[in-house]
């Protein structure tokens, strides 16, 4: 029910907000590389059709994830990060402030990053509402493939050669979906703040 262009789209848009909003500074560098895609009706690939059980993620050293959820008339999307708290990591997101909780900066990154998703989608999509963060553990991902998910994709995300991350994004449809997004236009909105 997502047609192949749709597809695509979600992906770029995926691309454009973790490179944009999973790093700290416009400085850094972002790479997002597609790990593996889930399901029957993914592409035919080397890693089409692997269980999520079966993926790269390290679930050994990734406790949790940070989940959160766009909801629409036509789908559901979620998106799953997961993030190792290794030293590197956590002095990256909280620039070394004992003060400042890793749990807490890393989900108003990942706020960011979904909102950044939100904005994008809202150009085609009028109708949508989005989740606040939260954190469950990882063992839930397999679980997502009962879902019935026409998209599930896991990424790679490196920042700086050093930061680690894996981003899982998961599309339901409740009805066809066919768009194609421009994500080509740079916008700077990081410190606008959106009312509803």
């Amino acid at each position: 029910m997502i047609s192949a262009q749709a597809k695509e789209s979600f992906e770029r848009i995926l691309q454009k907000a973790a490179q944009t909003r999973l790093t700290v500074d416009s400085a850094d560098t972002c790479q997002i590389v597609l790990q593996t895609r889930h399901g029957a009706g993914s592409a035919a690939d080397s890693t089409a059709n692997a269980p999520l059980a079966r993926t790269t993620i390290d679930r050994a050293n990734v406790a949790n994830v940070v989940v959160l959820t766009i909801s629409s008339i036509s789908f559901r999307l979620l998106l799953m990060l997961h993030v190792k708290e290794d030293v590197a990591t956590v002095e990256y997101y909280t620039k070394g402030d004992a003060e400042r909780q890793f749990s807490e900066v890393f989900q108003e990154i990942c706020n960011l990053c979904c909102g950044a998703i939100n904005q994008e989608l809202l150009r085609y999509f009028p109708d949508l509402g989005m989740s606040t963060p939260y954190m469950l553990s990882a063992r839930c991902l397999p679980y997502l493939e009962g879902l019935k998910p026409e998209l599930l994709e896991t990424w790679a995300v490196t920042i700086n050669d050093a930061v680690q991350l894996s981003a899982t994004l998961c599309v339901c449809a409740h009805a066809p979906i066919d768009f194609t997004a421009d994500v080509s236009v740079a916008e700077d909105t990081s410190g606008e703040l959106e009312l509803f």
